[in-house]
């Protein structure tokens, strides 16, 4: 079984704990990590402005240079707590295909892809450790970009990595929602913040035929 795992930037020590666990049931472990809290900081530091729209990030190329240079730290941080059996790969290196959405700058909505990088990794036994960014260069939300890599690998399983146990909705933890439910609530307005982008992509994975959870809330199609 394949698994994708999808990590925040902050969590280097918890997914190698995740990715140790997820292989000792002899699963291969593919991880796509962000970094946005590293990026808003050293965005705000250079006096650039930080903006998102629809949980992507409005990036002009100053900002670009800052996504790279984040995700390559947090790549190399997330690779050290793994240990030599990681693989760094940048996205926008390995294949990773997206569509331009002209209008945030230099960003893209990713496209299922199935980069031969990832799959010589998988086949000898080691974890690919992927930067969220696409052929262009364009930044791509990591959420959306472990999807497209999940339904581009025809893996089994994507697993969203979260500091909270999983997805709230009015005050109560769920033990799964459908992809319909949702995108209904989002459009609605019923989440907002980091859970939004987490739940249209599992969602997407989830109707693509990838088991789709968000910490321990499953998304069904």
């Amino acid at each position: 079984m394949t698994v994708v795992l999808k990590i925040g930037g902050a969590s280097a020590a918890g997914a190698a704990e995740a990715v140790h666990e997820l292989r000792s049931l002899g699963q291969r472990v593919c991880v796509v990590h962000g970094a946005g809290p590293q990026i808003s900081e050293e965005m705000e530091r250079r006096g650039l402005e930080v903006r998102f729209v629809g949980g992507r990030r409005v990036t002009t190329a100053e900002a670009l240079a800052v996504v790279r240079e984040s995700l390559a730290a947090v790549n190399a941080a997330v690779c050290a707590a793994m240990g030599p059996e990681a693989v760094a790969l940048s996205g926008d290196e390995i294949g990773l295909e997206a569509e331009q959405i002209i209008e945030l700058g230099f960003v893209g909505r990713p496209l299922p892809s199935r980069p031969a990088a990832v799959e010589e990794a998988l086949a000898l036994g080691l974890v690919p450790v992927v930067s969220p960014l696409a052929r262009g260069p364009l930044n791509v939300n990591a959420d959306e970009a472990a999807t497209a890599l999940a339904v581009g690998l025809g893996a089994q399983r994507i697993l969203f990595l979260t500091d909270v146990p999983g997805v709230f909705h009015e005050g109560r933890l769920l033990r799964s929602i459908g992809a319909e439910r949702a995108e209904l609530l989002v459009g609605a307005g019923r989440f907002d913040g980091g859970i939004v982008p987490k739940l249209l992509a599992a969602a997407h994975a989830a109707r693509s035929g990838v088991v789709a959870e968000i910490g321990s809330t499953a998304v069904v199609a």
